[in-house]
């Protein structure tokens, strides 16, 4: 009996056991050799503080030698996995990629410049955990403190911001910070188009997900150069804004759940 009683009293503390999901931290590079180690470093030690179970670097068919640089740098970071396209196809496909290959049910996005901060991913993951919601109905979105940026790049996100938050209601005051955790299955059935990474807190919105903001650091960028430039983003924005409205307009309804009768 003393042995029955201690096998049901092991049993019943595992079973109060809370399992954490793990995290997928995807990174998309285009031409950032320079900044791999540097971040690679500082995203395995954020590993310490989060569960991160793998890091997903995706080479949207970089000109310099980003690709023979991560090969490399994987006997030095047994997390790291890399991915490569074979033509470049810009931040919202090389994100979709590496969500694609993502092994984990969470995921975490991360700029390849540096200018985003790894040990900031606690921040995203203790704000996921405490709303008590693994299921996939949270994501949560970094916005940027004190942004490390040339004044032409700070007025531009906040015009275009905005605009954006106007014109959409996501409640989201800095969509342009890549630092975002998100439920994988969720973000696999939001449909796909050039630039949508800058749509991705009303894009969950649409699908029903509560959307949480978390205070991030942001960092001015050491080496290598932005990938984009004020025109690109203005052209791009107007177009892809117009769609994202339409599509709000075209989403399932409030509350909208299925059964089957027997």
């Amino acid at each position: 009996m003393g042995f029955f009683r201690y096998r049901v009293r092991c049993f019943s503390l595992q079973s109060k056991q809370v399992v954490r999901p793990m995290i997928s931290v995807v990174v998309p590079v285009y031409n950032e050799a320079e900044n791999l180690a540097a971040l690679l470093t500082e995203i395995t030690a954020a590993a310490k503080d989060a569960p991160i179970a793998e890091i997903v670097y995706v080479n949207d068919a970089s000109t310099d030698n980003t690709e023979a640089a991560l090969v490399a740098l994987k006997k030095d970071f047994p997390l790291l996995r890399v991915v490569s396209h074979g033509v470049q196809a810009g931040q919202s496909a090389a994100m979709w990629t590496g969500v694609r290959a993502a092994k984990s049910d969470v995921v975490v996005f991360l700029d390849g410049d540096g200018q985003n901060d790894p040990a900031d991913i606690k921040l995203l993951y203790a704000a996921y955990t405490a709303a008590g919601n693994d299921n996939g109905l949270v994501m949560v979105a970094g916005q940027r403190e004190k942004r490390q940026d040339n004044w032409l790049r700070r007025v531009s996100s906040r015009l275009a911001n905005n605009i954006r938050a106007a014109a959409l209601k996501d409640g989201t005051r800095d969509t342009g910070c890549s630092l975002k955790l998100v439920p994988r299955d969720v973000y696999l059935r939001l449909p796909f188009f050039n630039h949508m990474h800058r749509y991705i807190p009303a894009l969950f919105k649409r699908e029903g997900v509560t959307v949480i903001h978390v205070d991030v650091s942001h960092r001015p960028r050491q080496k290598g150069v932005s990938k984009y430039g004020f025109w690109d983003r203005l052209r791009a924005g107007l177009t892809d804004l117009l769609g994202v409205m339409w599509l709000n307009t075209r989403g399932r309804p409030q509350g909208f759940s299925d059964k089957e009768v027997l």
